[in-house]
């Protein structure tokens, strides 16, 4: 099955800005993958402190719900190995959807 893959370069610091920065210039272009009914999406973002967690589950969990069955993921990481490592596991894991899953670093 193909994986579409988003991979988000920059988000602030400070969690609340990093999520409010994501839904405004991120989230259309997830919305716009799911359109086109690939199956799955997986959003790459960069490494955070845990107090960044909450909004990645959120937006991981409900975008999965709204979109059924289509499967949607999300993980995270600085290491390139670790972040492919993970694309290829969510690639595979058919019953996997509505998760963050970072890489640890």
């Amino acid at each position: 099955m193909s994986q579409a893959v988003l991979t988000i370069q920059n988000l602030p610091a400070n969690a609340v800005e990093a999520a409010a920065q994501f839904h405004a210039d991120d989230l259309p272009k997830v919305q716009a993958l799911l359109q086109g009914g690939l199956g799955a999406v997986a959003i790459v973002l960069p490494s955070a402190p845990s107090d960044h967690d909450d909004w990645r589950r959120a937006i991981a969990r409900d975008l999965a719900r709204a979109h059924a069955p289509q499967r949607i993921n999300m993980t995270a990481g600085s290491d390139a190995d670790a972040v492919d490592s993970m694309l290829a596991y969510l690639r595979d894991a058919q019953g996997i959807t509505g998760q963050y899953l970072p890489t640890h670093e």
